[in-house]
């Protein structure tokens, strides 16, 4: 049984999914895809507005443009049909097009999306999304997660009277602003001394977060983290660095963007029982509609108000921060999420997914070769040469091999909407591409990839 779009009652309503097609499914772009890629390439820089969507990410026979989804399902420009997997940069986790969150954005356009005074929908969604946080009182609203760190940033700044922050060096994203965009291999036109003020530590390694502590005593504004990635918290870990942090007067900040109603309905926060001073979610806060948020306790944030007697703080103050349209769609999804096994289901597709693939690495001699890191509901693939070494190369060729065969797989990351026959037909899509995969190691890749390999989005030259 395939999970389709919810009705307009809010329940997933079963259908047949069509048998698998176990042949090549898709042979390249059209000329007319290529052409509208060249005129992208002349007028944007990149060819997209999102580094991670952009060409130099995907094998040169991806498809151009997608129009259209539905579900995990979606379309290209000449109407070939994918099983998507990330799913928008994580952002819709139930699903395009998902019908209560569509039907709930309909009923408010016509009301109006964005007035000179707050409207009643914006204390709404704050009530809610403040529901399912625990410890949080306060909540400011804007488009997308750089905003909100940054406002987390400035606030913990303006609290303490320090300038440095202290990130996690193994957590590849924060912001697109200068203070944090500095630490990565891609600081042209940002002052060394912005860069100089953002300090970084490793994960699971509570000695390297005291030693920055002890080395800028007093500087430290706050620490900012995600609670997992790929790599589980040691017991304690995680407590010990909300500890660590109040004992040397700096604000812990939690970064909830990927794990905030993925890893469990009020966030990792709540997984792992510590109680952040601010945090940040979006994406999957409203199914893919702009929405992001920092929340926190209300002594930090009632800086960027006026019932106080301190400094103000410029905190989030966007035009656009607070449409209503979008904040129906948040507050569709959240109510989604509490009325439906979301985070269940993410789990359960993805333990599945993971067994699935590793049986068929194994198939093919890949076990150690190909390798699926992260919680079942954010599921990496890593992909390594004949030395076992990182290799873009060989990701490239199992991106083109899946996409051959119907499924876009930058990662492995599931939604709602992903079925069991959507995740059978996944796992017979690798087993072909493992097949290439490992004529590869013994032929060499260059014989098999098509085209150039990809690159990281983070690099200092083309």
């Amino acid at each position: 049984m395939s999970r389709q779009p919810a009705s307009a009652e809010g329940v997933a309503k079963p259908a047949d999914t069509p048998a698998p097609d176990r042949g090549l499914a898709f042979s390249g772009r059209s000329e007319a895809a290529c052409a509208l890629a060249r005129r992208a390439q002349a007028i944007i820089p990149g060819g997209s507005h999102t580094y991670a969507k952009g060409d130099d990410q995907f094998p040169e026979q991806a498809p151009a443009f997608l129009s259209r989804g539905l579900g995990c399902h979606v379309w290209d420009t000449d109407g070939n049909e994918f099983i998507e997997y990330g799913m928008g940069l994580r952002a819709v986790t139930l699903g395009h097009a998902f019908a209560p969150v569509l039907e709930a954005v309909a009923r408010q356009l016509p009301l109006g999306t964005n007035f000179t005074r707050p409207a009643p929908i914006e204390l709404e969604c704050a009530e809610r999304l403040l529901s399912l946080v625990p410890g949080a009182e306060m909540v400011k609203f804007c488009k997308d997660g750089s905003l909100a760190n940054d406002a987390a940033i400035r606030l913990a700044r303006a609290h303490t009277g320090r300038d440095m922050v202290a990130i996690c060096g193994d957590h590849p994203f924060f912001s697109t602003n200068d203070w944090f965009i500095g630490t990565t291999e891609m600081p042209g036109g940002i002052p060394r001394w912005t860069r100089e003020q953002t300090l970084k530590f490793r994960y699971n390694d509570i000695a390297s977060l005291k030693q920055l502590f002890q080395e800028h005593p007093g500087q430290i504004a706050c620490v900012m983290m995600e609670a997992e990635r790929t790599e589980v918290p040691l017991a304690g870990y995680l407590r010990s660095v909300v500890d660590l942090c109040h004992r040397n007067g700096a604000l812990f900040v939690l970064d909830e963007m990927i794990t905030g109603f993925r890893w469990h309905l009020h966030g990792a926060q709540a997984m792992y029982d510590i109680e952040p001073d601010l945090s940040t979610f979006g994406k999957a806060l409203a199914n893919g509609f702009s929405v992001s948020a920092l929340v926190g306790k209300r002594e930090f944030m009632r800086l960027g108000g006026s019932d106080h007697d301190r400094e103000r703080v410029f905190l989030l103050s966007t035009t656009h921060g607070a449409e209503t349209h979008a904040l129906a769609a948040a507050i569709a999804t959240m109510q989604f999420y509490e009325t439906h096994p979301v985070v269940e289901t993410l789990h359960a597709r993805g333990a599945r997914l993971r067994q699935g693939y590793a049986q068929a690495a194994a198939a093919h001699g890949l076990t150690g070769y190909v390798d699926l890191m992260g919680r079942e509901c954010n599921l990496l693939f890593t992909t390594k040469d004949a030395e076992k070494r990182p290799s873009q190369p060989f990701r490239t060729l199992f991106m083109q091999e899946m996409i051959r065969r119907g499924v876009i797989a930058p990662s492995l990351v599931v939604s709602y909407s992903h079925s069991e026959a959507d995740i059978d037909r996944t796992i017979e899509a690798a087993d072909a591409a493992f097949a290439v995969y490992a004529r590869a190691l013994s032929d060499g890749v260059e014989k098999q990839l098509e085209g150039r390999p990809v690159k990281p989005a983070f690099r200092r030259y083309a």
